[in-house]
């Protein structure tokens, strides 16, 4: 793969390794060195163009593989260069290789989870014009070696027809883990976990952060002091004395309730069944001087003012008038 610009000079090595700040690589002594931000700008265009390349190769709908990806993730891109073709002078791109670290959930043998964090193929392209001339197995076995990794240890995330048949045919890797998720893991991946070196960029970010700020360890929570068995009071007749007392209620509760006084003439008990002989009355005694005043001042009843109205002795106001005369006076008329 061509670009307008000189390659062999941004790549100085024939393998290149690029991690998520996109530095470019140290110049060779006697060259130019032109301004950085054109140089970043210059890797961005490549890996940008090597995505799309991919992602059409392998008929995806949109590149997994770009310079803000790059930035955005902890992940290792190395770019293989074509030192024999110097077209124009300037150098051409033979393919690329990208992994990462990923925290997976995978089945072993016996479809139990295991929660491993493997180093993962994320992408991988070689040129179509230059493949089957063994760039793709040079380019995969310095990322090995550079990584110190095993094939059977890897993970790769959904990979292609011919990349199962590359590594069948370079690593003898053919039966594979049935997984429940995108990615390909092959017999004896659990046999021996990998675990990142000390010298990997996330051993060495974890160290400089535990460097620069370093987490205080936890206070000593400090537990009360033991009671001696001496001070222990038993419990003993004299403690439950208290309990015995009895306690005055709280007012209104602690008025008791008055009785109710027994008349001075009590009804007749009734022989009946329905009556109980010891029920009191059900109103209290009225004397009978109260019971003839009320009865005075109680207005008269309708029937009996009808009975008056149809007696043939003459109306009541008469009655009274002829009534409060002496009974001497009545006599004589």
């Amino acid at each position: 793969m061509e670009f307008p610009f000189d390659v062999d000079a941004l790549f100085p090595e024939r393998i290149t390794v690029l991690d998520q700040h996109l530095r470019p690589p140290a110049r060779r002594p006697g060259t130019t060195t032109p301004a950085r931000v054109d140089l970043q700008q210059q890797i961005m265009t490549i890996i940008d163009e090597l995505g799309k390349a991919s992602a059409k190769a392998q008929h995806l709908p949109a590149p997994i593989t770009s310079a803000s990806r790059m930035q955005s993730n902890r992940h290792v891109m190395y770019i293989l260069k074509d030192t024999s073709a110097r077209p124009a002078g300037k150098g051409a791109i033979v393919g690329f290789l990208k992994v990462g670290y990923k925290k997976l959930f995978v089945l072993d043998d016996r479809e139990a989870h295991n929660e491993v964090e493997p180093l993962c193929i994320l992408d991988f392209y070689i040129h179509e014009s230059l493949q089957r001339h063994g760039h793709g197995r040079e380019l995969f076995q310095h990322m090995l070696q550079k990584e110190r990794v095993e094939p059977h240890q890897l993970a790769i995330d959904r990979p292609s027809q011919k990349l199962l048949k590359f590594l069948n045919k370079h690593y003898n890797l053919e039966t594979t883990v049935p997984q429940v998720n995108n990615f390909v893991i092959f017999e004896g991946f659990f046999a021996h976990q990998h675990r990142p070196p000390a010298t990997s960029l996330r051993a060495t970010r974890r160290s400089r952060a535990a460097a620069v700020d370093p987490v205080p360890a936890a206070p000593a929570r400090k537990l009360p002091p033991k009671r001696a068995e001496g001070d222990i009071k038993p419990y003993s007749s004299s403690d439950r004395e208290f309990l015995k007392v009895a306690v005055e209620p709280p007012w209104p509760l602690n008025r008791a309730p008055r009785r109710a006084t027994p008349p001075a003439h009590p009804p007749p008990r009734s022989s009946s069944l329905g009556n109980s002989p010891e029920r009191g009355p059900l109103r209290p005694f009225v004397p009978e001087q109260e019971l003839l005043r009320s009865l005075r001042l109680c207005p008269p009843h309708p029937t009996a003012r009808l009975l008056l109205a149809t007696d043939p002795g003459g109306s009541p106001a008469q009655r009274r008038r002829t009534s409060s005369l002496p009974r001497s006076d009545e006599s004589r008329y």
